[in-house]
Order: C-alpha cells, then sequence, then structure tokens
C-alpha cells in the first residue's frame, strides 16, 4: 500500500476509535459527575485535583509535506471569488480556528457582503470525530446502525414514542458524529470542499475554476511532486488531493488539538482551580441541575485522553430565531439540522428535525456566536436559555402581537415534539424554581474559561 492509502486506512480507523472513545467516555463521566463535587469539597480546599491523571495527547512531529501543501492551500485567499477568504478567514488561529468576528455568521461572497447560512464551528478538536451514524444512546458502539437501516429505525421509533408518550425523537436511538452542524460530511477532506464551493463563503465559482487556480498556484509545483504531473490533467483528482492536503494539515498541526487549557493541566495535578471555577465545574457536572456535562462530557477516558466536551450526538434545544439573518426574513424559511435544508439525505427522518450537533465547549469562551444560527452572542445569554427555557420562557423567547410567548419560534410546530423536555435541566415546567441560581450562571461560566488553550502551568 502507498502512503496515502495507509493514511486512509489509519483515519478510518481513527474515526472508529473515535466512536469507542465516546462509549467509553460516557460511563466514566457519570461516576465522575457524581463523586467529583464531594471529594473537591471534603478532601481539596486548595483547588488541586484530588486524583490527578496522566493524559495522553497527540505526538508531535515535524508537519510531513502533505501537511505543508496543506497548509498552504489553507491560507490561499486566491481560491475564492472575493480573493480575501480563505480557510483561515473564517476559522482563524487566532480564535482557536473558530470565526474573527462578533457576528452571527461570516459574510462572504464576491463582495464579501452574503451571509453564511449558520455559525461558523471550530475546527479544533476534530481529531478523534466518529462517523455520522444513527445508533443507540451512550455511544454504545458494538450497535452503531448503518444508514442504510434508518428507515426501519425511523419508522420504529417513531411508534416506540408514541406508546410511550415522550420526546419525538427516540431516547435510545440518536444521530451522533460527522461533521457541520448536520453531520453531513465525515471526513476533513469532505468537510474542506462545502466552504470552497459555497457561494455564501469562499464562492470557488465552480470546479472548473477552482481547479484552474490551483493549476497556478505558487505551490503547484509541490502537488506535482507529491502526485507527479499527471495530477494536473484531473480535475476531480486535483481538487480532491487538495482537500487532501488540508485534512492532512489540521491532523498533523498541534495547534488544532493542543489539550494545553487550565483544566486539562488541573487533571494532572499541575494547576488550581480557584474557589469560583471548583463550583462552577460541581454545577456543570451536577446532573440534577446544570447537567452540562450529559452532553458535553468533562471526564477523561479510561485510556487517560482528555474529554472532548461532546458527546458527537444531536439534541433538538429548541433556540430562539435568530431575526438578524437574511434567511429567516422568509417566514416559512426553517432550517431544521439533520433532515434539512442542507443535509439532503435523510429528509424523511423527521424525528431528528431541529437536532444539532453538539460542539465542543473547548475554546467556547473565545466565542460570541453560540448554537447553530448565532442567536446568543454570550455565555451569559446561553445559560439564561438553558435556565429559563421551560420555567421562564418570556425571558428568552419573543412575543407575538398579541403577547403570547412564541417558544420553539425557529421550528415548525409539528416538530415542536422534538425537543428535549425531559433532561435537566428542561425537565421544569412554568413557575417552577429554575434549576440554577445566577450564582450558578457566574460559576459555571468561570469553570468554562477554564477549558481556553494557552494556559501556562507553574510546574
Amino acid at each position: 500500500m502507498n502512503s496515502r492509502t495507509l493514511w486512509l486506512l489509519g483515519a478510518g480507523l481513527l474515526c472508529l476509535a473515535g466512536a469507542v472513545f465516546a462509549a467509553e467516555t460516557q460511563g466514566l463521566a457519570q461516576g465522575f459527575a457524581q463523586g467529583l463535587p464531594h471529594r473537591l469539597a471534603e478532601a481539596n480546599p486548595a483547588g488541586a485535583n484530588p486524583n490527578p491523571v496522566q493524559l495522553r495527547r497527540p505526538p508531535t512531529a515535524p508537519l510531513s509535506s502533505m501537511a505543508l501543501l496543506g497548509k498552504e492551500i489553507f491560507y490561499d485567499a486566491s481560491l475564492s471569488s472575493s480573493g480575501a477568504r480563505s480557510c483561515a478567514s473564517c476559522h482563524s488561529p487566532d480564535h482557536a480556528y473558530g470565526p474573527p468576528n462578533d457576528g452571527p455568521v461570516m459574510l462572504g461572497g464576491t463582495t464579501l457582503s452574503r451571509q453564511g447560512a449558520r455559525a461558523v464551528p471550530s475546527l479544533t478538536y476534530l481529531d478523534r470525530l466518529p462517523v455520522f451514524s444513527i445508533g443507540p444512546d451512550k455511544g454504545d458502539d458494538d450497535n452503531i446502525i448503518d444508514l442504510a437501516q434508518m428507515a426501519a429505525i425511523g419508522q420504529q421509533a417513531a411508534r416506540t414514542t408514541k406508546t410511550a408518550g415522550g420526546t419525538g425523537a427516540s431516547a435510545n436511538i440518536v444521530p451522533q458524529g460527522g461533521l457541520f452542524w448536520d453531520g453531513r460530511a465525515d471526513t476533513l477532506q469532505d468537510q474542506a470542499l462545502f466552504p470552497l464551493l459555497d457561494p455564501n463563503e469562499m464562492d470557488g465559482g465552480s470546479a472548473e475554476i477552482v481547479a484552474d487556480k490551483l493549476r497556478r498556484a505558487p505551490y503547484m509545483q509541490r502537488f506535482v511532486e507529491l502526485f507527479g504531473a499527471g495530477v494536473l490533467k484531473n480535475q476531480r483528482l486535483l481538487i480532491a488531493e487538495a482537500m487532501f492536503a488540508v485534512a492532512r494539515y489540521q491532523v498533523e498541526e498541534p495547534s488544532f488539538h493542543p489539550y494545553t487549557s487550565k483544566y486539562d493541566y488541573w487533571l494532572e495535578g499541575k494547576a488550581r482551580l480557584s474557589e469560583t471555577e471548583l463550583r462552577g465545574l460541581q454545577v456543570f457536572n451536577d446532573p440534577d441541575k446544570a447537567n452540562c456535562a450529559g452532553c458535553h462530557i468533562s471526564a477523561p477516558t479510561r485510556d487517560g485522553l482528555a474529554p472532548l466536551f461532546t458527546d458527537h450526538q444531536y439534541e433538538a434545544l429548541g433556540a430562539p430565531r435568530n431575526a438578524t439573518l437574511g434567511q429567516n426574513s422568509n417566514l416559512d424559511y426553517f432550517d431544521l439540522g439533520v433532515c434539512g435544508p442542507h443535509r439532503t439525505d435523510i429528509p424523511e427522518q423527521t424525528q431528528y428535525c431541529g437536532m444539532f450537533l453538539t460542539p465542543t465547549l473547548r475554546n467556547t469562551a473565545t466565542r460570541h456566536a453560540f448554537f447553530h444560527n448565532g442567536v446568543f452572542n454570550t455565555l451569559e445569554q446561553v445559560l439564561d436559555f438553558y435556565n429559563f427555557r421551560d420555567t421562564n420562557p418570556e425571558k428568552v423567547f419573543p412575543r407575538a402581537a398579541d403577547g403570547r410567548v412564541r417558544k420553539y419560534d425557529d421550528l415548525p410546530q409539528k416538530y415542536h415534539a422534538n425537543v428535549d423536555v425531559s433532561d435537566p435541566p428542561f425537565d421544569r415546567h412554568p413557575g417552577e424554581k429554575p434549576a440554577m441560581t445566577e450564582q450558578d450562571e457566574a460559576d459555571i461560566i468561570a469553570f468554562l474559561k477554564t477549558l481556553t488553550d494557552g494556559y501556562k502551568p507553574d510546574n
């Protein structure tokens, strides 16, 4: 096998490993959440981890020739119609490979005036990403279900749900894995191609235009050295290899997955959390309060891999509609996540309409756009949504002309049953006490700031 085939095999194994790691972490997180607060309060007032672990980080080495080529492409703005948009323009290395602006979405197109459809996710921590699948909750990798089996599963899920009187999506069969907010790409190579051709983003125009620009790029000699001169004559192969190189850059470049947050060093016993940060961690993990760790797993795996702060699954949370997005001026338009409009292969799986990928919370304190539509621009707004969505919906949703609160206004009524109303803090009802106090929210935000990379431990 040649080096590229070996790399693809390794990437496949890496995706499989991601599913296994998710399964391990799910089980470990429950014990972590239940036992940690008491140990911290009783045995460790100084803020050090009472049970430090040795984390396994990705090995570092000089970038390969393939990755160096990918780096040049990643920063090449000439591939866009404006000549001012590269991959790095929206995935800025100075902003944890997330958006550098303060708006809900980035602007692209020929004149940089067209809104992107969704908030730009970070490209960090995708090194252990499982491929998209529909399968049992809790990351049961032994029972991951193939895309070809979705139709039968969807029908069974709907029957089970109606019988049990639960939410629209089965509590046991869930979408998981994949890239973008709807999981429509399984590899970094595929993910890199979408924004290159999207008229609202880099707007490369067409495959022919992009290929012609690649042939005239200053790094083309590196292409020939790696793939041979024949690659220039094959348009499809030329673009595929270019995207493969970008993916390789993301895999090899350590800054895409550094694991250098204060929390990482705290897990290893090399840093101490403040009282506020410790309280935030406790509330974050508390399954009866914020319950953040139910989806944003905070425990390392059994193998010592650092937590990714996501279970790679999808949730329908019913976030408010973002009136600043031009597409939403059409009152009949709805972004339904897994079942469309950008993902088009499973529209009939309506029990998943309104579901979006659970993002990592690493470096989340550096962001200014939260949720798929960028409707929130501060962590305070995000936590208020979680806290008041069901107890005081008037605090997070708009009102109609008649004064009624328009709850779940960014989701058609027929899909409201898909929204999670069973997992804390979403198990409350109007008038009940919210899950978190104002102090709890402030403490969680303090903890979330410990997930920002670049911390320098004292030892």
